[in-house]
């Protein structure tokens, strides 16, 4: 079965977006690989107008998304053991972790609010997990959603050009990437590191391990600290 990706979404115009080009394109409309459904929240409002959200309770600012309107946008959909997703800043943070779970499940079902939010009863009636893809607000969940499920589906058998591709992307272990490099040999004065045009795979290897160490080091403390600790835990 394809990997399948439902999305609640106030703009489903919005879509598919970046994920109708390259890689993640083809092996949706050319290879069914994977599915995209958008369901369009604004339909399942009992208002004439179509108003699907209202003012907090308790006061303040902004207008909140309805629990009816979206329990009932979601009952629409055949949810079967997909996890259902919110896209929130306020969620857990987006880990590679967590995309290779879910690329392992039948699919996931996504959540894209608007406004102040989403009425809490609904995301805690229905299960759904909070999700944020950066510490950052941004206006609605829909590019959000975008990332989560590009990096869910790019993991899916038969996505990639080449399936040893994503065994050294950021986080597969623990580790940031190496940098890259391509022809020209020169470019501006500046030359591809000497190792990499060596012919000797054994040097590469150890160069670009090193290079993934002090990349780590560098720019995510944190993951080093943890790398660290995970390498302890293995007796390294």
């Amino acid at each position: 079965m394809p990997f399948a990706a439902t999305v609640l979404t106030m703009f489903p115009e919005a879509f598919p977006g970046p994920l109708g080009v390259s890689l993640i394109g083809s092996a949706w409309r050319e290879q069914g690989l994977w599915t995209l459904e958008t369901v369009d929240i604004r339909g399942f409002s009992n208002d004439k107008r179509g108003f699907l959200d209202d003012t907090p309770a308790g006061g303040g600012p902004g207008q909140v998304m309805r629990a009816d309107v979206i329990a009932a946008a979601l009952d629409s959909v055949d949810v079967a053991s997909r996890p259902l997703l919110y896209m929130s800043a306020r969620g857990r943070p987006l880990t590679q972790a967590r995309v290779r779970e879910w690329s392992s499940s039948p699919g996931i079902v996504v959540l894209c609010g608007r406004f102040e939010g989403v009425d809490q009863r609904v995301l805690d009636a229905r299960g759904f997990e909070e999700v944020a893809v950066g510490d950052a607000v941004i206006a609605g969940g829909e590019a959000a959603a975008m990332v989560v499920i590009e990096a869910c589906v790019r993991l899916a058998p038969g996505v990639l050009g080449n399936a040893m591709s994503a065994g050294d992307d950021s986080f597969e272990d623990g580790l940031l990437e190496h940098p890259q490099y391509t022809r020209p040999r020169t470019f501006e004065g500046l030359e591809i590191p000497e190792v990499l045009v060596s012919g000797d795979h054994a040097k590469v290897a150890r160069w670009r391990k090193d290079q993934r160490e002090s990349v780590t080091r560098a720019v995510r403390p944190d993951l080093w600290a943890q790398h660290l600790a995970n390498q302890q835990e293995k007796g390294g």
